[in-house]
């Protein structure tokens, strides 16, 4: 695809949206299933290029995954101790969780891999992963400073010790990938979080037989003999994806949406608090849970919002919903101020500087701060050319932010598939 226009939006956002199955829980049900010794049936998969970045390495570490349709797989592992060295180098695509998880799933292997990924998985840092793995007896190599990819895991020829890791910044992946390499150490491994992050990983680790323990902050798992796998395994629908709805139908005048099969875990839903303190117009319905996620259908109208104030405690719980919030922020009344979000100049891109830099081309009055943003709301908005540096959910904020000014035409905009990939025709078929 060329560049993608958007003009501005013909009439009010009317009508439901199925938001489709969460990004974190499609990566975390193929990679467990994959350890498990019975098949598990996976359905409202994911079917983004993340998500099949993560079902490739799977394949090349020996797991059978059957592709039943977009959304519907079987996966078929070989038990908690059964993955095979792969033939090849293992391709991360742009994704960020697969590469962070499978370090902490592959750590403890008695066999060689090494990572690769796209241009953008380069440039970013592992060294949040590598320290705590380090500490638990890992052998990891990279380039530039040893954080970078290429990646290469060495075994040692040594079983990983449990640690203890106090983690200097909230993070699902980081957590994520030392309770993983946990699986197949000796003694507790325990991570301290200094703010709750998402949970996504001990939900589903539960739902896998694993006894772990929850103390506050204090997460803590013991090396299981085995995985119990379920038989079905749902995949809730993506928060993430259902935000920028969210945002839109909030700040398009008369709009009124129903957002179906949207995952509510607490650890996610600090995009519904801010918008709420924002003054939005949203009210939750039939809840209810899937493969132990709460879920429910949201139902969203037009409000007219104002500015507010949030921070680091709450950054873990809405770190890749930023970037729309600032879009609402630029429609509030008065203004919004982040801090404590320096997590997203390590993104996909720098999503503190994108925003800057794409929203104020669109008429937006924004200051960028080392750790967050000043949003000015109420500007004149117009119409501009914006490049979404090959980032989903930069590429999704422009064509909403568009959507409710003035336009918007976006270079590269097919990176929008990384999460979302039907999300181009989900706004056409709602605003034209």
């Amino acid at each position: 695809m060329g560049n993608k226009v958007i003009n501005k939006a013909l009439k009010p956002l009317r009508g439901e949206v199925v938001i489709p199955g969460d990004k974190s829980v499609s990566h975390r049900s193929v990679m467990l299933s994959a350890l498990g010794d019975t098949p598990v049936h996976i359905t409202n998969f994911l079917p983004s290029a993340d998500c099949r970045s993560t079902v490739g390495v799977m394949k090349a570490l020996g797991a059978k995954v059957d592709i039943i349709s977009d959304t519907e797989l079987m996966v078929e592992g070989h038990g908690l101790h059964g993955l095979q060295e792969p033939a090849t180098v293992l391709d991360a695509g742009n994704s960020g969780t697969t590469l962070r998880l499978m370090m902490g799933m592959l750590a403890p292997q008695d066999f060689v891999s090494v990572f690769t990924g796209d241009a953008s998985l380069h440039k970013r840092p592992m060294g949040r992963v590598i320290k705590p793995l380090g500490q638990m007896g890992a052998q990891i190599v990279g380039r530039a400073e040893n954080t970078k990819l290429p990646i290469t895991i060495v075994p040692t020829g040594k079983k990983l010790q449990g640690i203890t890791y106090v983690m200097p910044v909230a993070s699902a992946q980081v957590k994520s990938a030392i309770l993983l390499a946990g699986l197949f150490a000796d003694g507790e491994t325990t991570v301290v979080e200094p703010y709750p992050s998402r949970n996504h990983t001990e939900l589903m680790l539960k739902a896998f037989g694993v006894g772990i323990s929850k103390r506050d902050n204090r997460i803590s798992l013991t090396a299981p003999d085995r995985l119990t796998a379920p038989g079905e395994l749902v995949v809730p629908g993506d928060i993430s994806s259902a935000a920028f709805w969210l945002v839109a139908a909030s700040i398009i005048p008369d709009s009124e949406l129903l957002l179906k099969n949207v995952g509510i875990n607490e650890t996610r839903t600090g995009i519904i608090d801010v918008l709420r303190d924002m003054g939005a117009d949203m009210t939750i319905l039939n809840e209810r849970e899937s493969g132990g996620e709460p879920v429910a259908d949201i139902r969203v109208k037009y409000a007219k919002l104002h500015g507010t104030h949030f921070g680091a405690d709450i950054i873990p719980r809405l770190v890749d919903e930023i970037p729309i919030i600032a879009v609402a922020a630029m429609f509030a009344q008065g203004d919004t101020v982040i801090t404590g979000a320096g997590e997203l100049r390590v993104k996909e891109t720098d999503r503190l500087e994108a925003i800057c830099q794409q929203f104020t081309k669109l008429g937006g009055n924004i200051e960028g701060k080392e750790d967050g943003l000043i949003i000015h709301g109420g500007s004149s908005l117009k119409k501009a050319e914006c490049f979404s540096y090959d980032d989903h959910r930069m590429a999704m904020c422009l064509a909403i932010l568009g959507l409710a000014g003035a336009g918007v035409e976006i270079q590269s905009p097919d990176c929008v598939d990384i999460s979302y990939p039907s999300f181009y025709e989900e706004l056409d078929r709602l605003a034209f």
